[in-house]
This record gives C-alpha cells, structure tokens and sequence, in this order.
C-alpha cells in the first residue's frame, strides 16, 4: 500500500531514469525538423492544406516554434513550457498531416518508386502523432524527485553512485 503523505516516484524505474536523455533528445529532434523548415520552405508549404492562408508564413512561423520549443527542452527552467508548446504545435499541424494522408500529397514528396512507401508512411503518421503528443506530455510533468527532494541526476546519492 502507497503512502500517500510521500510523493509518489518512479525513480526506480528504467524510464525515468532515462527521462532528462530522452528530453535532450526530443528537443534536438525538433530543432533539426525546425532548421529543415527554412532548408526547404516549398515542401512544407505543399503539405499545408489549402484552406490555410499563407502556407509558407505558417511554414516559417512553425519552424520559428519548433526550434524555440526544441531549445527551451535542453532547459531544466523552460522544460515544462516548452513541451507544452509542443504539445500544442503537434495538435495544430495535425491538419497538415491529414492532408498529406488523404489528399496524396506524401507521393509527392518521394520518387516514384518509392510513392507507395511514402504514402503509407503518411497514413503511420497520423496514430504516431499521438505517440509524439504523449511523449511531449510526459515532459510537461515534474521530474521524478529523491529522498533530497532533487531530481535523480543530481541528488548528492546519485553522484555518490557515480
């Protein structure tokens, strides 16, 4: 039975452990997909769909985001922030994805012997979003704590261990 006068940690656990990493990784993730938005502006404009108004400003303004949000991850102060910002940006350019889903457009991003691949990736795509949001979120909770009250990287017992 859980003592719930305690906070609850889970800085046994394997995954958590690994969080401040995947953090790390998360957020150079999005700044390379950010940096890719200024590196070829057309291919991303092709994906937005047709009723947004002025695809390549909003190509512009969601690399801006990713590489700000991307950034603010590597950052103990701006890390709950910042993967909140991505869980917003992944929600608002999940129509983008949808587009590229039904409307053919990921054919057009790949030779055409590999259309068929391309395609089908677009429809993964779409489930996989979700996963991204969840793993944004993850981010957005605090960090597991130890008996120190800090978390485990820098608990005084997690640099004895070392």
């Amino acid at each position: 039975m859980r003592d719930d006068t305690e906070p609850h940690t889970d800085s046994s656990g394997r995954l958590a452990r690994r969080k401040p990493a995947l953090r790390r990784v998360m957020g150079a993730s999005y700044v390379v997909a950010g940096v890719a938005h200024f590196l070829a502006p057309d291919s991303f404009a092709r994906a937005v769909p047709p009723e947004f108004p002025r695809p390549r400003a909003l190509v512009y303004l969601s690399g801006v985001a990713e590489i700000l949000l991307g950034l603010g991850m590597q950052f103990d102060r701006t890390r709950r922030a910042s993967a909140w910002g991505i869980v917003a940006l992944l929600v608002a350019v999940f129509p983008a994805n949808v587009h590229m889903a039904t409307d053919d457009v990921a054919a057009e991003f790949a030779p055409d012997r590999l259309a068929g691949i391309a395609r089908v990736a677009a429809w993964v795509r779409l489930p996989l979003q979700a996963v991204l949001v969840l793993w944004a979120w993850w981010h957005t909770r605090p960090e597991p704590v130890d008996g120190d009250g800090q978390p485990p990287e820098r608990s005084g017992e997690a640099q004895r261990r070392q």
